[in-house]
């Protein structure tokens, strides 16, 4: 280990700048952060300093550098463009057995300054001694995608009730168990959700009930259209504290293999015209896992509220008493149309945005058919790769124009994605001759006609002529 990892308490300590560009700008927010007492030494001044300077945040001098200006300081940081003054500013400081750090040179640095995932008091400091300081950026990025934002509050409530932990669960290695079943458990949601005064309550029923079983939680996920790389960060931290995952048949492989190894998964996918779990059965597994003190994940494709039947999800879990967070996913409609190319909204073609469902004959008959047929509208039609004769019927008879255009996303957002498009009249036909099936989105309208000119991912929109000749634009 070439460096020794350290974190310093600079609050109120006097720490000096020399130089006062960009560069020494970002040194100095990161100590005037860390409550350091600063001094900026330089005879002419960047913008970012000299605004501090006013507001009171730090003494500027304007001068040039001089060894007594290391007289008193805890920490000196070197930021000029001059290098052979960086060197004697390093080499005065050596001589003091100050530390120093010499902006972008490593070996005249006694310490670095590191890449840091700050979530107060909690920090994540990353180095690496200056040989590669983009592959220490990088790895902060990384990290922090991976470090809940609420671990901040946490860390400053279990600081707080840190004695009281100690009192009520003496034996060191109960605690550990106890700490272990608190992050998993309500306290941190609670802190997730901005709810301060609940978290603390959480907490102490944690201690009053020390000694009793785990208490499950259910969080529900969506899981996007499919590119993992859509899923937000709070469905990684959710995968990554699982128990057991309950996820859809839609559910791309490459989702769940993010979650954490050890969690039980469990398929509970419907499909069309073939046997599947009821959703009283998934009721009836939700609770028994939670039951059992599990953190299960509800795992849903697309956004779990958007025709995902999540909504009646919580509806069981609340009546059940049990304890749930809803994380939201990027919904079909908006991944296949922006992975195909296609607005849903544009100003000289569509004002509104209409989403559907279209899994079964009941469902249909429900719709309002001449509200849907009206021009200038774009209509997202779910689960309808079925019904795509009755769609197709009901619009023409209620004066949807049989030229509107229309693109078939056949597993949007994946690697075998494919986008078949082409006009109202000829959907049915179109569909069945490339051989289309679930999943996939029917996207009907102006904007659809964008799709072979805007595609940007996968193969090309299979177009027909009929599409080019009735929308020029989309040639």
């Amino acid at each position: 280990m070439h460096l020794f990892p350290l974190f310093a308490d600079l609050r109120q300590r006097p720490v000096l700048v020399v130089g006062a560009g960009e560069v020494a700008a970002r040194k100095v927010a990161l100590l005037l952060a860390a409550g350091a007492e600063v001094t900026v030494l330089a005879p002419r001044s960047g913008p970012a300093i000299t605004d501090l300077a006013r507001a009171g945040s730090l003494h500027y001098q304007a001068e040039r550098y001089a060894s007594h200006w290391l007289d008193g300081r805890w920490l000196v940081v070197a930021a000029t463009a001059d290098a052979a003054l960086n060197q004697r500013i390093a080499a005065d400081a050596l001589q003091r057995r100050l530390f120093v750090n010499v902006v972008d040179d490593a070996a005249l640095s006694s310490c670095h300054v590191p890449a840091i995932v700050d979530r107060s008091p909690l920090l994540v400091a990353i180095s690496s001694g200056g040989s590669a300081p983009m592959l220490a950026r990088w790895l902060r990025q990384r990290l922090e995608a991976l470090l809940d934002a609420a671990l901040g509050p946490l860390a400053a409530l279990l600081q707080r009730q840190r004695e009281r932990i100690r009192e009520h669960v003496p034996d060191a290695a109960t605690r550990r168990g106890f700490y272990t079943n608190l992050l998993n458990g309500p306290v941190l949601a609670h802190l997730r959700r901005a709810q301060a005064e609940q978290a603390e309550r959480a907490l102490e029923r944690s201690l009053q009930a020390q000694g009793t079983a785990a208490r499950g939680s259910v969080v529900l996920v969506g899981a996007g259209a499919g590119d993992p790389g859509l899923l937000t960060l709070n469905a990684l931290r959710a995968l990554n504290e699982a128990d057991v995952i309950l996820h859809d048949r839609l559910v791309a492989p490459e989702i769940l293999d993010l979650a954490r190894r050890d969690a039980q998964r469990i398929a509970v996918g419907k499909e069309a015209g073939h046997p599947s779990i009821g959703q009283d059965q998934i009721h009836a597994l939700l609770l028994a896992h939670v039951r059992a003190g599990r953190r299960v994940v509800r795992l849903k494709g697309g956004d779990p509220f958007v025709f995902g039947r999540g909504g009646e999800e919580l509806e069981f879990l609340r009546s059940h008493g049990v304890d749930y967070e809803v994380v939201p996913g990027i919904t079909a409609a908006l991944a296949c149309a922006a992975y195909a190319g296609i607005p849903l909204t544009h100003r000289e073609h569509a004002q509104s945005v209409r989403l559907v469902t279209a899994h079964c004959r009941e469902s249909l008959d429900l719709l309002d058919w001449a509200a849907l047929a009206q021009e200038r509208q774009t209509l997202a039609i779910y689960m309808g790769v079925a019904a795509l004769a009755s769609v197709r019927e009901r619009l023409l008879a209620h004066g949807r124009a049989a030229a509107t255009p229309f693109a078939l996303i056949e597993n949007g957002s994946r690697p075998e994605q494919r986008v078949v498009t082409g006009t109202l009249d000829e959907l049915p036909q179109r569909a069945r001759a490339h051989n289309v099936t679930s999943p996939a989105l029917l996207i009907l309208g102006e904007v659809a006609a964008f799709a072979p000119t805007l595609h940007w991912f996968g193969a090309a929109p299979l177009t027909p002529a009929s599409l080019t000749q009735a929308w020029p634009h989309a040639a």
